[in-house]
C-alpha cells in the first residue's frame, strides 16, 4: 500500500438517535476536539457559517511528530447527511487528505461512518516516508491504523453523548 495511492479507512457504528442530534456532534469543532486523539482544538476561520467552501483551522499533536496546524476547506455538506473537509497542504502541494462522515437515518437512530483518505498531496507522513522509503507500506499501513483508532473513538464519543 503506497500513500500515492489514496489509502483509504473507516469506521462505522449505530448512533440511538435522529441525524439531527448526530449532525450537531459530528460539525461541531470543539466536540471534535474534545474527543479526538489528535486534534487538540479547531476553529472555523474568519467568522466563517459553517456550510459549502468554509474554512476550518485544527491544531494538532503527535507524539512522534509534535504538533502542527491545518487549514481545511469545506467539499461537502449535506445538512443532517455528509459533512466533509479536504485539508489543504502548505503552498502548492494539494490536498493532503480527505475527511468525511456521512449519516443515514436507520429505523430510530443513525447510521454513522467516518471515512478518510491519505494525500496525494504532501503532509507529515511523506517526510517520514523519503526518510525511510524502503518502510512505506509499514508507515502508512501504520498511519490508517491510527486514523481507525481515533475514528472508532469518535463514534464512541457520539454514541455516548446521544445514548
Amino acid at each position: 500500500m503506497r500513500y500515492a495511492d489514496g489509502p483509504t479507512t473507516e469506521a462505522t457504528a449505530r448512533v440511538a438517535a435522529p441525524p439531527e442530534a448526530v449532525w450537531e456532534l459530528v460539525t461541531d469543532p470543539e466536540f471534535l476536539a474534545r474527543v479526538s486523539t489528535e486534534m487538540q482544538r479547531a476553529e472555523w476561520l474568519d467568522g466563517d457559517v459553517p456550510g459549502p467552501g468554509s474554512k476550518l483551522r485544527g491544531h494538532h499533536h503527535h507524539e512522534a511528530r509534535g504538533g502542527w496546524t491545518t487549514v481545511s476547506t469545506v467539499t461537502g455538506w449535506e445538512p443532517g447527511r455528509l459533512f466533509e473537509w479536504t485539508v489543504e497542504a502548505d503552498a502548492d502541494g494539494g490536498e493532503t487528505a480527505v475527511w468525511r462522515f456521512e449519516l443515514t437515518p436507520d429505523g430510530d437512530g443513525t447510521a454513522l461512518r467516518q471515512w478518510a483518505r491519505m494525500g496525494p498531496g504532501p503532509s507529515g507522513l511523506t517526510q517520514a516516508i523519503e526518510r525511510w522509503p524502503d518502510k512505506e507500506e509499514r508507515i502508512v499501513e501504520g498511519r490508517l491504523r491510527e486514523w481507525r483508532t481515533g475514528m472508532e473513538r469518535n463514534l464512541d464519543a457520539v454514541r455516548e453523548r446521544l445514548g
